[in-house]
């Protein structure tokens, strides 16, 4: 068998890792209780830089964790923990005259399990709900409530009111998703490592398949043909649930950036506002900037709004008046009357035409830069 020299020892000392090339490959060496080792680079679940991951004793021997995901490789034999049949490709070490060299080939070859949980199977094959004559409505409500202390939500009750009304005019199949309810992750900033760490569906989920925002990707990307949120105002903003949802919806943008794959296709958003003071437009306007980069379309007025103003700080009789308010009952059939008219015009176009104008990968300027520790 062939060997390859890819470095001197001295650049590989006890306790250290080593990126090095072997042709177009990338080969990880590791140098651990004075013993030498090489597995392949890229690790088999989204090909994560293992020769950055960290190291440690673990399970049966020295492992490296990856770095985007956490997947685990014995450094001298390149398994999986015990328990899980993928195994990394493992390359033979020789050492000649105060250098490295490895085999040219894997001594062990690669082998990748297949992974995909049957509870991700519609997200991961985009199996979607939507049909040409569906009117299905979803409602998020992102008010959080001490779940042993209920009390009463002004955004979430003219939510309610909106999809009782949607069910009851025009027959529509009505869900509603409070994200309280929902055990979900914080989105863990995989985009930040590489575009190709924050994954469809998302990383987090694909790790568990049981976290809260799994019902939130099938019901909004699948089923909904209208989605309408409702926000709370929270220091000039939306709620911090809807923050937490917002950023783990990162993936759906992502796949414009990364695959010029538009998920959203032919769906209609609006918004609840409510809150004791102003700032409703600055929310309507943050919420619809978003929205609209994940492919959604918005009717004219699509937006309710509720506050008392700045000086309105008697908050006993902000609920008072908001359940007698006749323009909240007006408004909440209102917001779905537009969206619902709406929807008849766009049930007919063409996705396949609609073109998302955002920067991808390769308009960077620094796109023709090589970072030699990555392996995409």
């Amino acid at each position: 068998m062939k060997f390859i020299q890819v470095c001197s020892t001295e650049e590989l000392p006890n306790n250290s890792q080593k990126v090095v090339n072997i042709g177009k490959r990338k080969i990880a060496l590791f140098h651990y209780n004075k013993k030498i080792s090489a597995i392949a680079n890229a690790c088999l679940h989204k090909a994560g830089p293992l020769g950055l991951g960290e190291v440690s004793a673990k399970y049966d021997g020295m492992y490296v964790t990856c770095p985007w995901h956490g997947w685990e490789y014995n450094i001298e034999t390149g398994s999986a923990p015990p328990g899980f049949p993928d195994q990394q490709a493992l390359y033979e070490i020789k050492i000649q005259d105060g250098f490295i060299l490895v085999s040219e080939e894997p001594i062990v070859k690669v082998h990748r399990e297949h992974h995909n949980d049957p509870l991700l199977e519609d997200l991961i094959k985009l199996k979607y709900q939507t049909l040409e004559n569906s009117l299905n409505i979803l409602g998020i409500s992102t008010t959080n409530l001490a779940r042993n202390l209920p009390r009463y939500s002004t955004s979430e009750d003219a939510l309610e009111k909106s999809l009782a009304y949607a069910s009851e005019k025009y027959g529509a199949a009505t869900k509603m998703v409070k994200l309280r309810d929902l055990e979900f992750r914080n989105c863990e900033g995989y985009y930040s490592q590489h575009s190709h760490a924050c994954t469809w569906p998302c990383s987090i989920t694909e790790m568990n398949p049981e976290d809260g925002m799994t019902e939130v990707y099938e019901s909004m990307i699948l089923w909904a043909d209208i989605v309408i949120v409702s926000t709370p105002i929270r220091w000039g903003n939306a709620s911090a649930l809807y923050f937490k949802m917002a950023e783990r919806l990162n993936c759906v943008q992502n796949q414009i950036t990364l695959n010029n794959r538009i998920l959203v296709k032919n769906k209609i958003a609006s918004f609840i506002i409510t809150g004791g003071q102003d700032n409703i437009q600055q929310v309507a306007g943050q919420m619809m900037c978003f929205f609209t980069d994940l492919g959604f379309i918005f009717p004219p007025f699509s937006f309710l709004g509720w506050s008392r103003g700045w000086t309105a700080e008697d908050m006993d009789k902000n609920t008072l008046l908001f359940k007698k308010s006749e323009y909240i009952k007006r408004t909440s059939m209102e917001i779905v009357d537009n969206c619902v008219e709406v929807l008849k015009q766009i049930k007919d176009v063409n996705s396949h035409l609609i073109h998302a104008p955002k920067p991808r990968r390769n308009d960077s300027l620094s796109a023709e830069i090589e970072n030699k520790d990555m392996n995409i």
